[in-house]
């Protein structure tokens, strides 16, 4: 895939009287975690021409031009019935604005708080607006008699699926969905989508895992041959086992014994951004999180969420000097409700002043709570360091409860087998990793040779760790292997805890290869490596990456290997 490929809109039949407009890009869209393996991504939008022809979301306003002209190349605007809206965000609000000036005529379809966020973005009361609550029903002719279900969470309060009974396809919005860039409409092979799949799910779906479980017992009663979904692929050959994939990776959220409550407020997204990165790190190590705009939730549900959660997390705009109603009256709840020995955390956006920010952070101070990260404060929209910095703090903060949960419990002994395992020695190593503005590192002794032709290793990435996120399919990394003698320098400087966002390199001496991984240049040899697949493994992810080059820095020198006391310590 060419990432200088100009954007392009694919045009293609997928039903009767039905056809996708895939608007492409081929290069990383957005400043957004999900987006963040950077390997393009598809804005789907569906076009429905029967007796009444209808539009099905839209893309954003980086494809607002070549998508009007593909439109407007294969029927004439003058007969758009309907313009059919999954969810309504800001970045939408051009392409409809576009559409509304070609096309007056048209009544837009969405679920009710999606006819508020729309007549917000598009600041005219006047729209011609069919609010569908789950019962209504739209009727195109010949058999499109479209029927809509709500499936609402945090982040996307008025996500709406649609549901075409004559075509048995359903219109899934953000379920489903994968960013990746192809020229495959369908997911033939569908496998090999299964790790852009998962971590689509991980950044958008795991905070949100309660939702996704409602949702998908509201989607089982329709008898679906396929998804239609916002982002990549349609889902048409992996559709049962990506099904069941989403239910048993919402399991796995919603039935974890430690919670954070995530809760939040967003004016134009960035928040949401931000609360978005966050939850990914805390979710990456092994806790969940309860995620709750608290524009849109019940007070009751936030202090049930509050009082079930080991921790709390709250972030706001600044909106004319304040925090938002909603946070305000969130961060009371939260004051009256949670003990002050349970974990806090603040951050927010904002346009020219935190004040919001500081005012939370102050309150949590004052009512005696113990931090779980530094308070995040972002200026205008956060840029890939800055969600480095959130995913970073976000794990720091599950790990401290983590820590703290273990402090309570009595430590064990350990076993014979433990023991046992921990005499299994690896070459001690640190990977280095670096993509755009982010780089990252980790002490490693869980590597092995794998493959002969071409020549390749495996290695052991924990979920948690800061660097897992550059160690995916297509990703480059360098594999320093440490020299018996002078090796615990290094060792030292790697296994010491880093804050967020801190760089991992300022104190050591290193060069950059042509890929922009750091080489340790005390080490004893380095390997650049290219990640070809990975498999969940527990609590790691296991790496297989194809060795590119490499080189021995000192001839004489002798591997440091590590010797560990047990299987369940470093």
């Amino acid at each position: 895939m060419s990432k200088n490929k100009p954007r392009d809109v694919q045009v293609f039949p997928i039903a009767t009287d039905t056809r996708i407009l895939r608007s492409r890009s081929w290069s990383r869209l957005r400043f957004e975690i999900e987006y963040a393996l950077a390997k393009g991504t598809t804005a789907n939008s569906y076009l429905i021409e029967s007796e009444k022809t209808a539009i099905i979301d839209p893309p954003g306003e980086t494809f607002t031009q070549i998508y009007l002209e593909a439109l407007q190349q294969r029927f004439h605007f003058e007969n758009l019935d309907y313009v059919i809206l999954g969810h309504v965000n800001p970045n939408r609000a051009a392409t409809l604005k576009a559409l509304l000036e070609i096309a007056p005529q048209i009544t837009f379809v969405c679920s009710n708080p999606g006819a508020i966020n729309l007549r917000a973005a598009l600041e005219n009361p006047d729209l011609q607006i069919l609010v569908m609550r789950g019962e209504e029903t739209l009727d195109l002719g010949n058999g499109h008699n479209l029927q809509f279900i709500p499936t609402p969470n945090p982040r996307y309060a008025d996500q709406l699926c649609t549901y075409d009974p004559q075509t048995e396809i359903l219109y899934t919005d953000k379920l489903f969905g994968a960013h990746v860039c192809g020229d495959q409409v369908f997911d033939e092979g569908w496998e090999v989508y299964n790790e852009d799949r998962r971590y689509y799910f991980d950044c958008l779906m795991a905070p949100h895992a309660r939702q996704v479980e409602t949702a998908l017992d509201k989607l089982a009663d329709f008898p679906v041959r396929m998804y239609a979904n916002g982002h990549g692929p349609l889902v048409r050959y992996g559709l049962i086992d990506l099904t069941k994939a989403y239910r048993e990776w919402s399991q796995q959220q919603t039935s974890a014994d430690l919670t954070v409550a995530l809760i939040y407020a967003s004016a134009y997204g960035n928040t949401a951004t931000l609360a978005q990165a966050i939850a990914r790190g805390i979710t990456k190590a092994g806790v969940a999180v309860e995620s709750i705009n608290c524009e849109f939730t019940e007070p009751e549900e936030i202090r049930a969420a509050v009082e079930k959660a080991g921790g709390f997390i709250i972030g706001s705009p600044t909106l004319g000097g304040h925090a938002p109603t909603p946070v305000q009256t969130a961060l009371g709840i939260v004051l009256s409700t949670a003990t002050n020995n349970k974990l806090a955390g603040a951050f927010g956006s904002f346009g020219w002043s935190g004040e919001a920010v500081d005012l939370i952070e102050s309150k949590l101070k004052d009512a005696g709570y113990r931090f779980g990260f530094d308070t995040i404060r972002v200026k205008f929209k956060p840029d890939d360091a800055t969600l480095q910095l959130c995913e970073e703090a976000g794990t720091d903060f599950a790990q401290a409860l983590k820590k703290a949960r273990k402090v309570r419990s009595p430590s064990q002994p350990a076993t014979t087998v433990e023991q046992a395992v921990g005499r299994i020695v690896g070459s001690l190593c640190v990977l280095t990793a670096k993509e755009g503005d982010r780089s990252s590192a980790m002490l490693a002794s869980w590597v092995s040779q794998a493959s002969f032709n071409p020549p390749g290793l495996t290695i052991a990435v924990a979920k948690e760790r800061a660097v897992e996120t550059l160690t995916h399919t297509g990703n480059k990394f360098v594999l320093n292997i440490l020299k018996e003698g002078n090796h615990l320098g290094l060792m030292k400087h790697f296994l010491k805890p880093f804050g967020p966002g801190q760089d991992r390199f300022a104190d050591v001496a290193a060069e950059e290869t042509e890929s922009g991984s750091p080489i340790l240049t005390d080490a004893l040899a380095y390997l650049e490596c290219s990640v070809q697949n990975r498999m969940e493994s527990g609590d790691h992810w296991l790496v297989y990456a194809t060795i590119e080059s490499g080189k021995l820095l000192d001839n004489d020198g002798v591997t440091a290997v590590h010797h560990r006391k047990s299987a369940t310590h470093y």
